[in-house]
C-alpha cells in the first residue's frame, strides 16, 4: 500500500497521469545489463538465450525479456556485462555530449558501482575516474565491480564529501552526485522503500542532498560539470536542490538532448524519467556548469611520482599488451599499475584519501618471486600469452567461481590462467595432483 502523503504528491505533479503512473508501479519492472567490450557480444549466449532488446539512449544497454539466473553465468562474473537499470543509464548519453573523454571526473555517491564502470568506459580514451563511497560495507563491492569491468582508470577511495572539497580545490572536470535520497523510483524495485518514505524523510534528505553538494563544490572547476541524480520524483530532493545549487553555489543548468520517442518528461529543471512512459524505474538527471571565475588550478604539489625504476618491473610489465601506458608502484608485497599520465594525481591521492584500490593490482611479492594479483586477470590490457592457459567447462567454472579445489590433469606446474568461453576468469597455481584455487575468497559464490 502506498502512503497517501505520496499519492498526492505525485497527483500534484502528474494530474490526470496519476492512475497511469500508479498502475505502473504495480507491474512488473523492466530488467536489463549493460555489456562490456572484453568478449564477443555474440558469446554472452545466457543473454541471448534470454532475449535482448536495445536501450534506446545506451548504445551498450540491453533489456531482458525473460531474466535469466544471472549467479549461474560465468561471463558475469568476469565482468562481460553488469546488470543496471535501464534509466540510469542515460547517464550514457549526457557524458557522450558533455563530457570530454580526457576528463578527471568524480563519481561521489558509487556503490554498488553501475554508473562508475559506465563512466570509466567513457574516459578509458586517457581520462581518469576517482570512484567514492562512504559506506564502508559497501565501498568492497564497488572495488569488486569496477575491478570486474577491468578498465584499470580507476582509483576507488573511501572518504566523506568535504574531504574533496577541502583537499582537490578546483580539480574535478566533472563531478557526479548521484545522491542517496528517499527512494521514490526504487518503489516497484523494492518494498522496503514504501515502508520507509514519509514526508519527513523527505526533508531529511533534501536537507543532506545540500550538505553533500556544498561540501564538494569546491574539487570542481569553474566551467566544469556537476551531473545531480537521484532516484526519486519530488521537487524537494531534485529541482529545488537544483535551485539551491544555481543561486547559492553559482551554476547554471546545461541542456541535455533526447528523443521525444524515449518518454523521457522534462521538469523545471532536468529531466524526469517516470515507469509509466519509460521503461525503467523513477529516476532525475540535471547538468549544471560551474560559473567562470578566475582560480587555481589543482596541482598535486610535492606529490610527483618517479619514474626511475620501472626497469625493475619488467616481468610484470610483460603481462600487459601496452606496458608503456601503466606506472607500477609497489608497496611492501603489493604492486599496482594505474595509468602513466596520472601517476602524480594517484600519488597524491594515495598519501591524502583513503585509497581502497588504485588502477589495478598486478602483482604480489612471494619470497623471491612475483605472483600476479587476480584483479590482472581481469584487466582488458592483460597480455594472457603471459601464462599457461586453460579452459573450463561450465560446471568447473563454477565450481572454480565458488573457490573450489580444482583437479585439472596434462598441465604444466606453476601458475596458470583459466578461462570460460575465452574469457579470463582469473588465476589457479598447478601443483601436480590438484590445483589451488587463487579466485579472492571475499568474491566467491555463497549459494547457487
Amino acid at each position: 500500500m502506498l502512503p497517501f502523503d505520496f499519492i498526492e504528491q505525485m497527483r500534484s505533479y502528474l494530474g490526470d497521469e496519476l492512475d497511469a503512473f500508479l498502475k505502473a508501479l504495480q507491474s512488473e519492472r523492466e530488467t536489463s545489463v549493460r555489456v562490456n567490450t572484453k568478449a564477443p557480444f555474440d558469446a554472452l549466449h545466457v543473454l541471448h538465450k534470454a532475449g535482448l532488446e536495445e536501450v534506446p539512449w545506451c548504445p551498450e544497454g540491453y533489456y531482458v525479456r525473460h531474466r535469466p539466473q544471472f549467479t549461474l553465468d560465468p561471463m558475469m562474473h568476469a565482468g562481460c556485462y553488469y546488470v543496471q537499470e535501464p534509466s540510469s543509464m542515460f547517464l550514457s548519453e549526457v557524458l557522450d555530449q558533455l563530457v570530454p573523454h580526457d576528463s578527471v571526473v568524480l563519481d561521489l555517491c558509487a556503490a554498488p558501482g553501475g554508473k562508475s564502470t559506465l563512466i570509466s568506459e567513457h574516459l578509458v580514451a586517457g581520462g581518469l575516474l576517482i570512484s567514492n563511497e562512504v559506506v564502508r560495507q559497501r565501498v568492497f563491492v564497488l572495488s569488486e565491480n569496477v575491478q570486474k569491468w577491468g578498465n584499470g582508470n580507476v582509483v576507488v577511495t573511501h572518504n566523506q564529501p568535504r574531504d574533496f572539497g577541502d583537499k582537490l580545490e578546483n580539480l574535478f572536470d566533472c563531478v557526479l552526485v548521484d545522491a542517496p535520497c528517499s527512494g521514490e523510483g526504487m518503489f516497484r524495485k523494492d518494498g522496503g522503500a514504501v515502508d520507509e518514505w514519509s514526508l519527513k524523510n523527505v526533508e531529511m534528505c533534501a536537507a543532506r542532498q545540500k550538505d553533500i553538494l556544498r561540501h564538494v563544490w569546491p574539487a570542481l572547476k569553474p566551467g566544469g560539470l556537476l551531473i545531480y541524480s537521484t532516484c526519486t520524483y519530488n521537487e524537494h530532493e531534485n529541482e529545488e536542490n537544483v535551485a539551491f545549487v544555481c543561486d547559492e553555489l553559482g551554476a547554471e543548468v546545461m541542456p541535455v538532448e533526447y528523443e521525444e520517442s524515449w518518454g523521457i518528461t522534462a521538469g523545471k529543471a532536468g529531466l524526469h524519467f517516470y515507469p509509466h512512459k519509460v521503461r525503467g524505474e523513477g529516476f532525475y538527471i540535471c547538468v549544471l556548469r560551474k560559473h567562470d571565475a578566475s582560480f587555481v588550478p589543482f596541482r598535486a604539489k610535492g606529490d610527483k611520482e618517479r619514474q626511475q625504476g620501472q626497469e625493475a618491473y619488467s616481468d610484470m610489465r610483460s603481462w600487459l599488451c601496452t606496458p608503456d601506458k601503466w606506472f607500477i608502484r609497489q608497496n611492501e608485497r603489493f604492486a599496482d599499475a594505474y595509468p602513466i599520465e596520472h601517476k602524480d594525481l594517484i600519488a597524491y591521492l594515495s598519501k591524502h584519501f583513503i585509497c581502497v584500490s588504485t588502477g589495478f593490482g598486478i602483482g604480489e611479492q612471494r619470497g623471491r618471486f612475483m605472483a600476479p594479483q587476480h584483479s590482472l586477470s581481469m584487466l582488458k590490457d592483460f597480455r594472457r600469452e603471459a601464462f599457461p592457459q586453460v579452459s573450463l567447462t561450465e560446471e568447473q567454472a563454477l565450481s572454480y567461481l565458488r573457490s573450489e579445489a580444482l583437479t585439472l590433469s596434462n598441465l604444466p606446474f606453476g601458475t596458470l590462467l583459466v578461462t570460460y568461453n575465452d574469457v579470463p576468469l582469473g588465476f589457479v597455481k598447478n601443483v601436480g595432483n590438484h590445483s589451488n584455487n587463487l579466485y579472492p575468497n571475499e568474491w566467491r559464490i555463497r549459494r547457487l
